[in-house]
């Protein structure tokens, strides 16, 4: 929603002593057309990504949440999470009160040495702050929380270590672990000169090991790969472990509104333009279902609940029926014509493994009620 911050981490375009960049943000105006365009495009989650600005006050970024919610254009966001800085527990309650999902803060690297050099000015330089925000946000009622690392900064292992420690930390602490783990790797950036020569530069085979390390250690948590990635090591890593793809994504303010189709200059540079339609297919082609559920954040299955029933595997009975019926919601909606006809053949193939003679004909019903044109349907 905006490129204004009062940081200065050297790996990010957007830092403040970037005097060069044309400063924006988003007026709800603008927040509205950006979700319209997402909303055409068949989005049903979307991450907003919000700076650290002093003089934006927690009113601004519920009404932000509150716009995107409200915003129909040929769809609906039924879920908006939030990556923002830490912040109060008051703030947070506020935030969730707005319906917000997961909240999502990376903590950049654990290595205190390299994130003080990192970061060397603006409230993102106190490490314990940062390190410490997941308690504030449990005490603040958010329960759907989002680890996250930068690799390339400090030692790909002793990131992991360190991500795998801290999600111990809030199963111990709190009876749930992340909902969901992210590890971007260091991208060029305009502007950035630590984002165009990485201290510790990754190989495909690195990331590789760190998607499969990641889905043994947390079998239960979201392994989220970003558009950082290419098209063909997206694909790859899908294999090994991981399991929310963003597509059709943009780092700059106002990059999504045909109005505004340029935007502003990019946060960082990204690797995969594919539109989500190409992306979805290239699921069907590789056998892969995809989902546009939000079925368990508004049933309440979010935080405890959630793990409950996602530590045994329980949660596969409501994620199989909601994926197929959401998809097949999609592909009336917004697929292209071989997108839809691939997507109906992954359907029949999937529904077939329903082996529950409750949840098999409970799937049948609503495939056919979508196919007849209700919507927003989910065990």
């Amino acid at each position: 929603t905006t490129n204004i911050c009062v940081n200065d981490c050297l790996y990010c375009n957007f830092r403040r002593s970037n005097r060069g960049l044309h400063r924006k943000r988003l007026s709800l105006e603008e927040i509205a057309r950006e979700t319209a365009a997402l909303e055409r495009q068949g989005h049903k989650r979307l991450l907003m990504v919000l700076g650290e600005d002093p003089r934006v006050a927690i009113d601004d970024m519920v009404a932000e949440v509150q716009t995107v919610y409200a915003t129909r254009d040929g769809g609906e966001i039924r879920r908006v999470n939030v990556n923002a800085a830490p912040m109060e527990p008051d703030r947070f309650r506020a935030l969730k009160e707005a319906g917000i999902g997961t909240y999502q803060c990376f903590q950049e690297t654990y290595h205190r040495a390299t994130y003080a050099a990192m970061h060397p000015a603006g409230p993102k330089a106190d490490f314990d702050y940062r390190v410490t925000v997941f308690d504030r946000a449990v005490a603040g009622g958010v329960d759907d929380l989002g680890l996250g690392a930068l690799f390339g900064l400090y030692d790909p292992k002793f990131e992991v270590l360190a991500l795998l420690m801290h999600a111990e930390y809030l199963e111990r602490t709190y009876g749930a672990g992340p909902h969901t783990i992210s590890f971007p790797r260091l991208e060029p950036a305009p502007g950035a000169p630590v984002a165009n020569d990485p201290p510790y530069p990754l190989t495909d085979t690195d990331m590789k090991l760190i998607v499969a390390t990641l889905r043994l250690a947390v079998p239960y948590t979201g392994i989220i790969m970003s558009t950082r990635e290419t098209p063909a090591m997206r694909d790859a890593l899908i294999h090994l472990g991981v399991s929310q793809l963003s597509a059709g994504s943009s780092t700059s303010p106002g990059g999504y509104a045909e109005e505004d189709e340029a935007g502003e200059a990019p946060q960082f540079v990204l690797a995969d333009h594919r539109t989500l339609d190409d992306v979805v297919r290239s699921l069907c082609d590789s056998d892969f279902l995809p989902s546009f559920c939000t079925g368990c954040y508004r049933r309440g299955r979010t935080g405890h609940q959630f793990m409950e029933l996602a530590k045994p595997g329980a949660i596969q009975t409501f994620c199989a029926a909601n994926a197929l019926v959401t998809f097949r919601e999609y592909l009336l909606d917004y697929a292209t014509p071989e997108t839809r006809a691939a997507g109906e053949a992954l359907i029949a193939r999937h529904r077939a493994c329903i082996t529950d003679d409750w949840l098999r004909g409970w799937t049948e019903q609503q495939l056919a009620r979508t196919s007849a044109g209700e919507r927003d349907l989910y065990l």
